[in-house]
């Protein structure tokens, strides 16, 4: 049967117990009733929602009616939705369980479902192998009671609070000449953001018409994820049309959000890492003292230094927000390098793309009106810290257990140097605790690798960083094309992996 992942169970739209479908939907569901209930939370609020993937209407209806049935009150939300909403309706109406029924940014014919618990933070072990065992025992019949969805106050309270999220921080900048371009890629976050935006202030927000009502078949990407090739591309059109300030993407569920940028002339999708330091510096510029930022053991170490820089605390976890959203007392800010911010965590434990896409446009319109732009502040960054150049190479195979094969044969024999640097070598399938993990990390004195296979597709992934020594803005021409060609020598590396 499907089992609990990194983000909860996704798999291909098929029948029987390895896919997604109306069965393995309500076992799961009458499983996860049973473990509640043995941890005397019977009876508690319920939050279900959905995105506009094929099935998950039916998906959704099915979780909440087999909840309700159980004596849960369920919140049904009324139609295709964010995933950090369903996040923030846990927290904000208490909540014993939450449910999103989504892929994210998986292709066309998968579909998931993905579990809250404790106050809106996604599901970790033991509770997803506990849930497991109760979902293996679930015997038939399953009961189910009609649902009626609820009303929209828990969507306009949440957009309010993005909104006003930078009030939170700080006040609002001057918005109102910063011409924004949004596409949600087919999914469900292009109105929810589009309303953010213009509730928060920004009157100039344009969209990509192509993609921006939900398609389950998502026809003008080969993959809706905006860090794969091409996806952004009619984005960075428009945006260069429209002579836009900033260029958001969102996946196809809203709870990621890659960044574009004007550079040189021309426009470049920020990678996570730098979208990740230029959220967490803005956050702490007004976070109380002794604040929180974390980030994962796959991206850039750059989040670190400016913490120790900014007098915050720092906290690193596993790849996944289950595990950055319980980073640590004080977390004002989290990110992970596959484009995934969660700007407040008071209100939302997990990845935001919604807030996220509004705090950037903000820091945008700051910098705007001080005649600076993001690519100004990575210059800083740089000058400052010195140049992080990140990168990731992602190998796709024939299925999961080929790529922890091939982790597994490094493991047998890791290289005592890459690219000419001598590396230490380190398992952190040998580590205790919370860190332990199928991954191994490559660590020169001036670059890193992280090797991992993927834990939602068949895929390995590597996860690269050089960092070059940077004097003044004069050398950050010589450091750009130095760290180039270094990720270009790991990347060399990771490709012969598979070979």
């Amino acid at each position: 049967m499907l089992r609990f992942g990194t983000a909860g169970l996704r798999g291909p739209l098929q029948d029987g117990p390895d896919g997604m479908n109306v069965d393995t939907v309500s076992r799961t569901t009458a499983g996860l009733v049973d473990w509640l209930r043995g941890r005397c939370l019977g009876g508690g609020a319920v939050v279900v929602g959905r995105d506009a993937r094929h099935g998950s209407a039916e998906f959704a209806i099915a979780t909440a009616e087999i909840f309700a049935a159980a004596g849960f009150p369920v919140t049904l939300l009324p139609r295709p939705l964010p995933t950090p909403v369903v996040a923030y309706a846990v927290r904000e109406l208490g909540a014993v369980a939450g449910v999103q029924i989504t892929a994210s940014h998986n292709p066309a014919t998968d579909n998931g479902y993905k579990v809250y618990l404790d106050g809106g933070s996604q599901l970790i072990a033991p509770a997803d192998t506990e849930i497991e065992r109760c979902i293996e025992a679930v015997t038939e019949p399953i009961p189910r009671t009609p649902v009626t969805p609820a009303a929209d106050d828990l969507v306009r309270r949440y957009i309010d609070r993005v909104a006003h999220l930078p009030e939170l921080i700080g006040g609002p900048g001057e918005r109102s000449d910063v011409r924004i371009v949004l596409t949600p890629l087919h999914g469900v976050g292009g109105d929810t953001a589009v309303a953010a935006l213009t509730a928060a202030g920004f009157k100039h927000v344009h969209v990509v018409g192509a993609q921006f009502a939900p398609d389950a078949d998502f026809p003008t990407v080969a993959f809706p994820n905006p860090e794969e090739p091409g996806a952004t591309d009619l984005l960075l059109a428009t945006a260069t049309r429209i002579g836009a300030d900033l260029a958001i993407a969102l996946d196809p569920d809203a709870d990621r959000c890659a960044i574009g940028i004007p550079d040189d002339g021309g426009w470049r999708m920020l990678r996570g890492d730098e979208t990740g330091v230029l959220l967490g510096d803005y956050v702490l510029r007004t976070a109380p003292p002794d604040s929180l930022v974390a980030t994962t053991i796959v991206s850039s170490r750059l989040l670190s230094k400016l913490a120790a820089a900014r007098g915050a605390r720092y906290a690193e976890t596993l790849t996944g927000f289950k595990w950055l959203a319980r980073a640590g007392d004080g977390l004002v800010y989290a990110y992970e390098e596959a484009i995934g911010h969660c700007a407040d965590p008071a209100a939302v434990r997990d990845k935001d793309g919604i807030s996220a896409a509004v705090l950037a446009a903000d820091l945008v319109a700051r910098l705007k009106a001080a005649d600076r732009t993001l690519a100004d502040e990575l210059d800083d960054y740089a000058v400052e810290f010195g140049l992080h150049a990140t990168d990731q190479v992602s190998l796709r195979l024939p299925d999961p257990a080929a790529a922890a094969e091939l982790v597994n044969r490094l493991r047998a024999a890791p290289p005592g140097e890459i690219a000419g640097e001598p590396v230490e070598y380190t398992d952190l399938l040998q580590v205790r605790g919370r860190m332990r993990t199928d991954a191994l990390i490559f660590e020169g004195t001036s670059s890193r690798i992280v090797v991992r296979p993927s834990g939602t597709e068949p895929k390995l992934k590597c996860y690269l960083e050089v960092v070059e020594p940077v004097t003044d803005r004069d050398a950050l021409a010589a450091a750009r094309t130095s760290g180039e060609r270094r990720l270009a020598e790991l990347r060399a590396y990771c490709g012969r992996l598979a070979k």
